[in-house]
């Protein structure tokens, strides 16, 4: 069962046959600097396999959206946040935010993480703060596939 609510006049909903995928992938293939050029193919992947949350004006249209990578029980990663440029100074970051923190599927995790170049403000509001035992945290980065 979807999880909606509506604040500012915006509906926040993680139902999956509400979500506009062309149009949130044309948002972080051609203007996201952490996913330019992913193919549809596989953001429709990462979609299907996320709790994936849409911000829709009063005509339905999808204006904002956000995904969390989670196993719904003790971690989440909050990745491809992005609002439509038409409506950016109208707080969806903000509304989407404490619609995440307010999720059902969303709770008593130990960690939930994100990486932003340059929204660390926004994120702070919401308790948010540098990464905790960085020396703990190992990766592998595919240069083929990540090149930023």
């Amino acid at each position: 069962m979807a999880h909606e609510t509506t604040d500012g006049g915006f509906l926040l909903s993680d139902d999956p046959a509400r979500f506009d995928l062309p149009r949130a992938h044309r948002w972080i293939a051609t203007q996201s600097y952490w996913a330019e050029g992913i193919p549809f193919e596989t953001f429709t992947k990462a979609c299907a396999n996320s709790l994936t949350v849409g911000a829709y004006a009063a005509d339905g249209t999808m204006a904002a959206m956000a995904r969390v990578v989670t196993d719904r029980a003790t971690f989440g990663w909050i990745c491809d946040v992005f609002v439509a440029e038409a409506q950016r100074s109208e707080g969806l970051g903000k509304r989407l935010m404490a619609y995440l923190k307010a999720h059902p599927d969303l709770q008593g995790f130990r960690r939930l993480h994100l990486a932003t170049r340059d929204a660390h403000g926004l994120y702070r509001q919401f308790g948010f703060t540098e990464l905790t035992k960085v020396e703990n945290w190992m990766e592998i980065r595919d240069p083929e596939v990540y090149r930023r």
